[in-house]
């Protein structure tokens, strides 16, 4: 009996211990673009806020549709938390003009002042993409990451998520979406 109650005692436990934060990995740096309006975009808006980035083209016949469509769900998973933005680059700059941008959006349903899309020169993409975000080059093959960025409020990031493979990595992103609101 005296097991059992342990075990049992145990198992309660656990169940209230809290989780460990989330790691801290490099900070983003600032950046100034342009938004699927023509509009210019600087980072600075995105301070004090929760994102989810990635790195997409709207003629991608590949995993960019995917992304999208997952990022979508993610837009309306986080309905109830007005500070959770999400922020989808082009790596195809030379063709994805704001108002490509635009209609890419439209097809995709992304609420505005939620979801933005930003284009701008192919070096200032490259360089935040390889340096900023560590996911490598942009250039003009159109190859590029399929991941999906967590940044916190300090613009630091705290998670990345594989869009490529159904391993609940969405689930994994949303999780700690909702642990990082916990953090103030």
């Amino acid at each position: 009996m005296k097991l059992v109650l342990t075990v049992v005692l145990s198992l309660a436990l656990a169940g209230c211990r809290k989780e460990a934060p989330l790691s801290v990995y490099w900070r983003i740096p600032a950046f100034q673009l342009t938004d699927q309006s023509g509009r210019p975009f600087d980072s600075k808006s995105l301070a004090g806020k929760i994102w989810v980035a990635d790195f997409i083209y709207t003629t991608c016949p590949g995993p960019c549709p995917r992304m999208s469509s997952q990022m979508r769900g993610v837009q309306s998973a986080v309905v109830a938390m007005p500070d959770v933005k999400l922020v989808s680059f082009t790596v195809d700059p030379k063709n994805d003009t704001p108002v490509a941008l635009a209609a890419y959006a439209a097809r995709y349903r992304a609420q505005p002042g939620r979801w933005v899309f930003l284009t701008g020169a192919q070096a200032d993409l490259e360089t935040l993409c390889r340096n900023g975000f560590k996911l490598g080059d942009v250039g003009g093959a159109l190859a590029h990451s399929t991941r999906f960025v967590l940044v916190d409020r300090q613009s630091r990031v705290r998670g990345l998520y594989s869009t490529s493979e159904d391993d609940g990595a969405v689930a994994r992103l949303l999780h700690d979406i909702r642990m990082l609101e916990g953090e103030k």
